[in-house]
């Protein structure tokens, strides 16, 4: 089966006024369909500007990088957004929730942009929201609710375009450790049940045992790629 992700001697240079600053020094990385992967790293290691790459939020300096079977590493903006909206969905550590429009209507809006009509979008907005646990708040509000259950509405926002990648950057990173597990959870189950590809971007050892497999970075490359399980036993 082919690769979802496959990122190709990506580079990437940002020219400061001190000069250009190397960040992806000739990255190469594939992800299968299906797969539940977590990225770590240091601080200045590469991986936000590495996930930007992956959810076709920046691109590389040089490189190509091939999403769905499709190379988007020179595509325009326009493009780019045109991607996103069909392969991706995203979940950020801030929940990024629209506080006066409830549950449902907030889950809803990626499926503005696709000009689904709004009683269709509406009720595949309530479906995903009960499949993560939120049946009985779909009309409630954002700030009505808890830090876990903003949480979930994120996820239930970036499954409702039923994408093939979800992209998920420190999700459990404003949640206390319990609910963090719970979150975490959840991502495993969305995984074996639905097949979405998962990707997880964290700095917490314990969130990345969640996945099979975890990928560290390094001054721009990877140092590991491998089993979780046996991260710990490779950095000794």
């Amino acid at each position: 089966m082919s690769d979802i992700i496959r990122l190709a001697a990506i580079k990437k240079v940002y020219d400061t006024d001190a000069g250009p600053v190397p960040v992806l020094n000739g990255l190469e990385l594939s992800i299968a369909p299906g797969e539940f992967v977590t990225i770590m790293g240091p601080s200045g290691s590469g991986k936000s500007t590495l996930m930007n790459i992956l959810g076709c939020l920046d691109t590389p300096t040089s490189g190509e990088y091939w999403l769905d079977g499709e190379n988007v590493a020179s595509l325009d903006e326009d493009r780019l957004a045109e991607v996103r909206s069909r392969v991706l969905g995203f979940v950020f550590q801030g929940f990024n929730l629209l506080p006066r429009i409830d549950l449902k209507a907030n889950v809803a809006l990626p499926l503005v942009y696709q000009c689904v009509a709004k009683a269709k979008r509406l009720q595949r907005a309530i479906t995903v929201l009960e499949r993560v646990g939120l049946a009985r708040q779909v009309n409630s509000l954002p700030p009505k609710i808890s830090g876990g259950q903003q949480q979930r509405v994120a996820i239930a926002r970036a499954l409702v375009t039923q994408p093939r990648v979800i992209l998920a950057d420190e999700p459990t990173g404003n949640l206390d450790t319990v609910t963090g597990q719970e979150i975490m959870t959840l991502f495993q189950d969305i995984n074996k049940e639905s097949g979405v590809t998962m990707i997880v971007v964290t700095h917490d050892a314990r969130v990345a045992h969640y996945a099979r497999r975890l990928v560290y970075l390094r001054d721009g490359l990877i140092t590991y790629d491998g089993s979780a399980a046996d991260f710990q036993e490779a950095l000794a």
